[in-house]
Parts: structure tokens; sequence; C-alpha cells
């Protein structure tokens, strides 16, 4: 099954998301997300190839500590791929009491029954029956039409025919090969933070194995001297994945160079994963499918459920 949900993954592209009542979409430049879990990620991705957009990601209950004339400036977007998530739904709640604009992304739930109750715009996401993290190319399309980026529509809309998920699942499996019987930590740059983040989230979710993630330059001022102590019993459990872009300035492309052999010299596990693609959104989306190959072998390996979030919804049902 969750082979398949990957390799139709390219086709989500081919979605043309519509804005149930548009007419009350207001003309606003800045934008609050608000989703936990999968269901923030595709923010995440926008922030990445348009960091221009002014989007504010929130990753709580209630609302940024915001003044209410700042809070005016923004349309609220609540973004819940279940429509049920109880964090987003309280931001939901608070927005509409203080009177902020309002918009809503999901496939259901209670977040749309509240959208269409009070009105207000909102966009109904397919519904598969996959999980959050493998809706991606429907969850980044919705956002970049309720914030009107009609360049990223175009552009992502190209994946459904350039993307071929069947590419990278080579790569994918050879590195979750790797990748057995290590914690992964993952490196970026800060430009592509949000990438190491979901390849964490992915392998969390996906492998059901601890997974972490950190940025140059940030990485080098701390956690790289946890690692310094030449095959240590704690260290040698660790294999880390650089994702290294050819657009990254080019002092964060030499400290990772130097950073590689650094752990290489201390006996560490180092594999070399590169970002290409013909535009921003190819090159993150590809390489999000390698994470999700990766993440499939790895199940394999392991013997687990990759698409079932088995823990995360027994959590839900403890705390309701």
């Amino acid at each position: 099954m969750i082979e398949a949900i990957i390799r139709n993954f390219p086709r989500q592209f081919a979605w043309d998301p519509k804005i149930e009542n548009e007419a009350k979409l207001p003309k606003l430049e800045r934008y609050i997300v608000a989703g936990m879990g999968g269901s923030h990620l595709q923010g995440d991705i926008l922030n990445a190839v348009a960091p221009e957009s002014n989007l504010f990601i929130h990753r709580d209950y209630g609302l940024p500590s915001l003044t209410k004339e700042d809070l005016s400036q923004y349309l609220f977007i609540a973004s819940s791929y279940s429509g049920n998530t109880e964090e987003t739904i309280s931001a939901f709640r608070d927005a509409l009491q203080r009177g902020m604009s309002v918009a809503a992304i999901s496939k259901g739930g209670l977040l749309l029954e509240l959208a269409e109750y009070h009105h207000v715009p909102y966009i109904k996401i397919p519904d598969t029956g996959i999980q959050p993290r493998m809706a991606l190319g429907f969850a980044f399309r919705a956002l970049a039409k309720m914030i009107r980026r009609e360049d990223l529509l175009e552009s992502s809309g190209k994946l459904a025919f350039e993307l071929k998920a069947e590419d990278y699942e080579e790569q994918g499996r050879r590195l979750g090969k790797t990748l057995h019987g290590k914690v992964p930590v993952i490196y970026a740059s800060q430009k592509n933070y949000a990438v190491a983040y979901i390849w964490k989230a992915k392998l969390n979710e996906g492998a059901k194995i601890p997974a972490f993630f950190n940025v140059f330059p940030e990485l080098n001022h701390n956690e790289m001297e946890g690692f310094s102590v030449k095959a240590s019993t704690v260290s040698s459990a660790f294999h880390f994945v650089f994702l290294k872009d050819s657009n990254d300035h080019l002092r964060i492309q030499k400290r990772m160079d130097v950073t590689e052999r650094l752990y290489k010299a201390n006996g560490l596990g180092v594999s070399l994963l590169g970002l290409e693609g013909r535009t921003a959104v190819h090159k993150i989306f590809s390489s999000l499918l390698v994470a999700d190959w990766t993440a499939c072998e790895l199940a394999l390996q392991y013997g687990v459920d990759a698409e079932q979030a088995v823990m995360v919804e027994e959590f839900k049902k403890r705390i309701s």
C-alpha cells in the first residue's frame, strides 16, 4: 500500500484547488498558518521556496503573541488535514473571537464544519485516505491558492508530469539499507531547514525510529562537539545524512565539507545527498520522495507498518 501511495504522489500536483466563499477572502499580504504535524509542512516548504511570502507558522494552541493591531494585518489560515486537530481548532476559534480574517484548509472534520458555519473561505483537500505527511502535494497547492501565489501553482503543477517517483526508489532504498540499525541525523543549510525537518518527520512516522535534524551554520557552534570523541559508544549509534545544495552560500558548502571530513575521521557514518531539480519546488519534492522510499525500506527492514501512525493516534485517544 505505502509503495502505491509513494508512486502516486506526483499526481497530487494535477489537482486544481477551489476556494469556497472566495468573495470573502481579504487581500492581505501577511499570513499565519496554524497547523500541527503534517498539516503545517506545506507552509514550511512554501517559506523555503518563497521566503518573501510573509508567512508565519504557528504550532500551538491559541494565537501567536501579537497585539490586536498586528493580528489584524494577517490572514489566519487554519490547516488541519483531518479537520479535528485540537490545537488548530483552538487557534481557529480564538482567531474568530479576536475578529481576525480567517480561512481554512482541510479534508473535512470539525474545521470544515466551522468554516461552513461561519461562512469563511476554505479549501477542501481530496480525501484519499492517506496520512498528512503523504498529502503534501495537495496541501502545498491549497496553500499557494489561498495566498494567491499563481506562480507557485504553475511551477508545482508541472511536477505532475516532471516528477517520477520511481526515479528515486533505488536511491532511497539504498540509503534505507545503510541506515538500518542506526539513528539518522539529517543536516542541511538553514535555507533548507524545511527539507531536513520533513525528512526527520517522515523517518519518525514511516520507519518508526528516532531521527533528528539540525542546520548549518548553527550546528558547527554546538552540536558537532557532541561527536568529537572518536568512535565513542554513544556516537557510533548515529548516521548522518547531509543534504547538499549547490545554491547554498559558499561558506555553508565549505562548512559541510569540513564537517563531513571531521566526522568521518572520528569514525562516524556519513551519507551525502544532493538536492537537485529544475525548479525550487522540484528540488524539494524530489528529495522528499527519496525520504519516503528511505522510510519505506527501513519499515520493511524493521517489519513495521510504514503507513499508520499508531502511537500518535493512541495518544490522541488518551487526551480526548
